[in-house]
């Protein structure tokens, strides 16, 4: 990885383009640089009242980082000559290279590069709140801090627009990568959480370019207590032969990114709003908060409203506690129920001691608690009367040692200055109810597996389909228990099918799905006399497999970012209507691989509902690494997908089987 020190967090700075040099000037002013600033114009003796230099060989000394503000073309000589003088590293403003359809261009830029890092091109710019350096030609939101969050985006508006929140989370970088022709995601990422002033990364990402190298920067921002929280935008683009397959639509939308952040410890949000909540939490409280969640308000009407809200995003409100209750019942009294989430009424509003006995009490039962709170407005209104519900909020968390967060229904009921007035005591505000839910759901992720790393991605190549009958046999190499069968001509079935004990399954070979062709005949007597299939290649007789009482699916697949995805579902004819999944990406374990089916929604069918006979569940779990192991040391492998499998009360057979081959 290049060092990145001098361009993140430099002493110089040099900025070339005159409309472009004086807009990063007026920046890196009015956020106080103490370092040189160096303007270089061919024609200009002083640009923003400092002298400009007419060319880099003119400079004092090497610039630690330079923000290029010319045309592409001159874009590359200048990046020639800054590496050829040993500057630290520059931005690259220009457009009109590979997004533009100019990859030969680009190719360029990043041979004068050499071992100089450089941002872009096609990029905004890097802002650093904590030293005042911007090398950045335009506005922004933030101010300097102490400490704070990094913000990292391969979208130049997305970061703009984040930094300019009012939300009360301190910003301490901004940066963008343009079309990170030399440096990457990782590594720009990772160079940010180095910095010890940096709490928490938070990301808008397009592409992940390195999935080895990201899941390297997760684990190394966990072991230093660092939350990171993305936002993934996009979607992994499918092989032109995956189409063929149930898992390439089940497990397409974005299922392959979420299943790999998933199993990193990186949290996914949906909206910049929830990017913030979540980094917010990420900044006092660390990478990880518990499931244990209590809510209080005075209002019946919001705590239903709080649990309705709650319900999608698997979030529950665990009981309370017998001690619980007893010591928020001599606070309270009989009126109001003492259940999670609580309304505890009007009752003790705005008396300081009683307020804090019931946020605190109810709050050392749980891992966290959501006060839900909205301020008046204090344009209009008087906000005196909250304070004391506030101070007891903070007065909670201090004495429990757990995490309070006050929550705004909605966010334009809390004041900025207010919530940042309860950051600074160590407090976060939470701006919108729903948003928050999501926030403290992502701040749940669990972490990574230390030392677990993707599969290495292949690109998409050109496969072909085996035969049912050579799917399975490769199946069975595996380990992997198929039913008993003949294969061939529908003669050489017929007459094979001696050996076979009915029922049969006669299936015609050549079709990727047999049964919208209508090549599949099931609960045969006899083979005799049996039509032959229009299209098919070739017959399969099968021994029908009895006793089942399950049926997954199983789908292996080449990711061209992430390596082998695996998906696992409900199975059968109508897998694609119940589209109930879940998607892991390997290698995997048979306990992960069984944690992630209980995710299933119709998870209890296959785990005793109501009575029912258990599915050996284990033995799937088992089939799914057999063929994960079989996919990573055959990197001819494509494809493998088996629906379904039939599954027993013990032991479990693959009875379909897709099998692509590159």
């Amino acid at each position: 990885m290049a060092n990145l020190d001098r361009l993140l967090r430099p002493r110089s700075i040099a900025v070339l383009g005159a409309g472009w040099a004086l807009n990063v000037i007026e920046q890196c002013r009015k956020m106080g640089f103490a370092g040189d600033i160096w303007p270089v114009h061919p024609t200009k003796a002083e640009i923003g009242g400092l002298r400009a230099y007419a060319s880099l060989a003119d400079l004092p000394a090497a610039p630690d980082a330079t923000f290029i503000g010319v045309n592409r073309f001159a874009t590359i000589e200048v990046v020639a000559e800054l590496a050829a003088m040993g500057a630290g590293g520059a931005i690259c403003f220009a457009s009109g290279w590979t997004e533009a359809g100019e990859p030969e261009l680009q190719a360029r830029l990043i041979a004068a590069a050499g071992d100089m890092p450089i941002l872009g091109p096609n990029c905004y710019g890097v802002i650093n709140y904590l030293d005042g350096a911007l090398l950045w030609p335009d506005q922004h939101g933030g101010i300097p801090v102490q400490t704070g969050v990094a913000l990292v985006s391969q979208s130049s508006n997305i970061v703009i627009n984040l930094g300019m929140q009012k939300r009360a989370l301190p910003v301490a970088y901004v940066a963008c990568l343009g079309n990170a022709a030399v440096v990457g995601l990782a590594d720009l990422a990772g160079a940010l959480l180095d910095d010890p002033r940096v709490t928490a990364l938070g990301m808008y990402i397009e592409g992940i370019d390195d999935a080895v190298a990201f899941a390297a920067l997760a684990e190394r921002a966990r072991a230093r207590g660092k939350g990171v929280v993305c936002i993934k935008s996009g979607k992994t683009e499918l092989s032109r032969t995956a189409a063929a397959s149930h898992t390439a639509s089940l497990a397409g939308g974005g299922a392959a990114s979420s299943a790999f952040l998933r199993q990193i410890g990186v949290a996914e949000v949906n909206t910049p709003s929830e990017l913030i909540e979540t980094l917010k939490i990420f900044h006092v409280h660390g990478p990880q908060i518990g499931s244990r969640i209590c809510s209080l308000s005075c209002s019946g009407g919001e705590a239903g409203l709080v649990a309705d809200l709650a319900a999608p995003y698997g979030i529950d409100f665990p009981p309370v506690p017998q001690a619980t209750h007893d010591r928020l019942f001599k606070v309270l009294g009989e009126i109001p129920t003492i259940s999670n989430p609580l309304d505890y009424h009007t009752f003790i509003w705005g008396d300081g001691p009683k307020t804090t006995e019931v946020f605190t009490a109810m709050l050392e039962a749980y891992d966290a608690g959501l006060y839900i709170i909205d301020p008046p407005r204090n344009d209009r209104c008087d906000p005196a009367g909250y304070q004391p519900a506030l101070e007891a909020i903070v007065s909670a968390q201090k004495t429990s040692g757990k995490i309070a967060l006050p929550v705004a229904s909605m966010p334009e009921n809390f004041d900025e200055a207010q919530a940042i007035a309860l950051m600074d005591q160590g407090v976060v505000t939470l701006m919108g109810l729903e948003t928050a839910l999501a926030a403290v759901k992502a701040a749940q992720v669990a972490p990574g597996v230390s030392g677990w790393r993707p599969a290495k991605a292949l690109p998409p190549r050109d496969s072909r389909m085996l035969s049912e009958a050579e799917g399975k046999a490769l199946l069975a190499q595996a380990g992997v228990a198929v039913p008993r069968a003949v294969s061939g001509t529908l003669a050489e079935v017929v007459a094979g099918a001696a050996g076979l004990t009915a029922p049969y399954a006669l299936k015609g070979l050549g079709f990727a799905h047999k049964t919208e062709a209508g090549a599949v005949r099931l609960g045969l007597s006899s083979l005799e006399g049996q039509a032959e299939m229009p299209g098919a290649t070739g017959y399969l007789a099968e021994e029908m497999v009895t006793g089942a009482v399950g049926e997954i699916l199983l789908g292996l697949r080449r990711d061209p970012i992430y390596g082998v995805s695996l998906t696992l579902g409900m199975g059968g004819v109508t897998a694609e209507v119940l589209a109930d999944t879940v998607t892991l990406i390997l290698p995997v374990s048979v306990p992960q691989v069984l944690e992630a089916m209980r995710g299933l929604r119709l998870w209890p069918l296959l785990d005793g509902y109501r009575g029912r006979t258990k599915a050996d569940m284990q033995a799937v779990a088992e089939i799914a690494v057999a063929l994960g192991d079989l996919m990573l040391a055959d990197a001819r492998l494509e494809e493998i997908e088996i629906n379904p499998i039939l599954v027993r009360p013990e032991g479990a057979v693959a009875v379909d089987a897709l099998v692509r081959m590159a």
